[in-house]
């Protein structure tokens, strides 16, 4: 997210009949959400606590039992972290309708390409490379797919994944790709977005009846409700007497809590790791909707430390690299060392968090805005 973004006057209702009213073409600027940052750092933590304690799989090797062993109360909550992700995708709606609103195409596709690709290179590398060390346990990918794997589209190509998480960015990149379409392209106005999301919306419905699985990968109805709502939620940042933003929020949030529930309540299993009540992943979901909201509404304007800025620059780096790296770290120092499940759980996140830094000091900072000069000057 850049520092600064522009607030247009709105545009017309939808009412045609109504007088339109000029829209503002000198941008007026504002200054960074950096509550928003903070959240995001909250939504990659919540993540990061579901990888390590939330769940069973590889991360069993990692602490040599079950982590529901290590963290007898703690499991059943960590398990609910993973909804983290549903509030990125609300926080992505709300910064990508706002960085896209007023810039044309080919800036849009600069800024969201230097945005994600250095880090992300970075991290694929990082991982093969200490996956692929003899002391280390862990089975590295072959040359062939680490390489598919720079292209970000191994997910819907079938390839094994070096980052657990890319199936996240994969999601990303095509909400990327039906706002740039419908809205960036044309250029961005009040009534074009409403329109876009009611029609996305509505596309996310047919999609789910008809069970056609190249709709599904475009249309992505399962996640579609939480991009949806954060974009919605733009609407009322700009105008919080918004009726159709209000709108737009309060059918997403009634879909994606639905399809929350439907994908992560497991009470039929009696051998889940951990028992998610329906009302517990709901309420997750709807704290999600209202952090963002009361940003959108400006009650969170007084969270503005400038630590908060860098809380948000380490995000990304931070979830690309702390679940595959994370495991080598919890089994270096649980079995490794010995230290305690809690000691280890902490210094696990801590170091991970400066590997992020890292990452975001020589890798994000100088090569971002060269890469996005670089295709911003492409013809």
């Amino acid at each position: 997210m850049t520092s600064m973004t522009v607030r247009p006057v709105p545009d017309a209702p939808l009412d045609a009949t109504e007088p339109r009213r000029p829209e503002r073409t000198t941008p007026r600027p504002e200054p960074r959400l950096r509550a928003l940052d903070g959240l995001r750092l909250v939504a990659a933590l919540m993540v990061a606590a579901y990888h390590y304690g939330g769940r069973g799989g590889e991360i069993t090797h990692a602490w040599g039992s079950s982590p529901e062993k290590q963290f007898p109360t703690l499991h059943n909550y960590f398990a609910y972290g993973c909804l983290g992700v549903q509030i990125f995708f609300v926080i992505s709606g709300f910064v990508i309708c706002m960085s896209g609103w007023g810039r044309p195409l080919k800036s849009f596709f600069a800024s969201r390409a230097s945005r994600l690709l250095p880090a992300y290179w970075a991290a694929v590398l990082l991982v093969t490379a200490v996956f692929a060390l003899p002391m280390v346990t862990y089975k590295a990918l072959s040359p062939s797919d680490t390489l598919v794997n720079l292209t970000m589209l191994q997910y819907p190509l079938g390839v094994d994944r070096v980052l657990g998480v890319c199936w996240t960015l994969w999601a990303e990149v095509r909400f990327y790709a039906l706002f740039a379409l419908c809205v960036v392209l044309p250029g961005a106005t009040r009534r074009r977005v409403i329109l876009f999301c009611a029609g996305w919306t509505l596309a996310a419905a047919i999609t789910q009846g008809a069970r056609q699985p190249l709709l599904d990968i475009v249309f992505m109805p399962e996640y579609a409700p939480f991009f949806i709502g954060g974009v919605g939620l733009y609407l009322v940042h700009r105008d919080r007497k918004d009726v159709y933003g209000w709108g737009i929020v309060a059918v997403s949030f009634l879909i994606g809590q639905h399809y929350a529930v439907k994908e992560l309540w497991n009470a039929a299993d009696p051998n889940a790791f951990a028992h998610r009540t329906s009302f517990g992943i709901a309420l997750v979901v709807a704290l999600g909707f209202v952090a963002v909201a009361a940003i959108a509404l400006g009650w969170l304007n007084w969270a503005n430390w400038r630590w908060l800025t860098v809380a948000g620059a380490l995000t990304y780096p931070f979830y690309l690299v702390h679940e595959h790296l994370g495991w080598v770290v919890v089994r270096a120092l649980h079995i490794g060392l010995g230290l305690p499940s809690a000691e280890t759980f902490a210094l696990t996140v801590l170091s991970m968090l400066v590997l992020a830094w890292l990452l975001n000091r020589y890798v994000e900072k100088p090569l971002t805005p060269r890469l996005r000069a670089a295709l911003a000057k492409m013809r």
